[in-house]
C-alpha cells in the first residue's frame, strides 16, 4: 500500500491558549493524536485503533490566537498489530514548520486485544523511506 498524507486544519481560539497566550500543549497534543488517528483510520476500521504511545512533540515556534494551522499525517510503518503515524504541523498561511512527531497505534479486537491488521506500507519516496527508518527504530523500542 502506498503512503497517503491526510490534512487537518484548525483555527486557534481563545479556549486553546495557555497562560502565555499561545497554543496550549495539551490542546495541540489532542489535535496531534487526532491527526494521526485519521491517517490510521483510513487504513482500517476506526473502532479497531488505540493509541499506544506518543513518541514526542517538539515545538519550533509558539502559535498565537487566530492562527490557522495545518496537521499533515501519514502512516509510515506497520508491524503485525501496530501502525506508526508521522505528523507534522505548519502555519497554513505560509507553510512555516512548527512541530513534528510520531505516534504508535495498535489494531485491536472488540475486547481491546491486539490483532493483526494485514496492512503493509511501501515507502518509495526518499523522504518516506527515511521516515519509515525513523519509525522502525521507534517501534523497536516499544515492542
Amino acid at each position: 500500500m502506498k503512503i497517503d498524507t491526510f490534512v487537518t486544519n484548525r483555527m486557534v481560539k481563545g479556549e486553546d491558549l495557555n497562560h502565555h497566550g499561545t497554543l496550549f500543549a495539551g490542546r495541540s497534543a489532542q489535535w496531534f493524536v487526532e491527526a494521526g488517528f485519521i491517517a490510521a483510520a483510513n487504513l482500517t476500521r476506526p473502532e479497531s485503533i488505540l493509541c499506544l504511545k506518543i513518541h514526542g512533540m517538539l515545538f519550533k515556534k509558539p502559535v498565537k490566537m487566530g492562527s490557522v494551522i495545518r496537521f499533515e499525517s501519514k502512516i509510515v510503518h506497520t508491524g503485525r498489530t501496530s501502525l506508526v503515524a508521522y505528523i507534522r504541523l505548519f502555519f497554513s498561511h505560509n507553510d512555516e514548520f512548527l512541530l513534528e512527531g510520531f505516534i504508535t497505534f495498535i489494531h485491536v479486537d472488540e475486547h481491546g486485544r491486539p490483532i493483526p491488521h494485514n496492512i503493509t506500507i511501501d515507502a518509495t519516496d526518499p523522504e518516506d523511506i527515511k521516515l519509515q527508518e525513523r519509525a522502525r527504530a521507534l517501534h523497536s523500542r516499544v515492542t
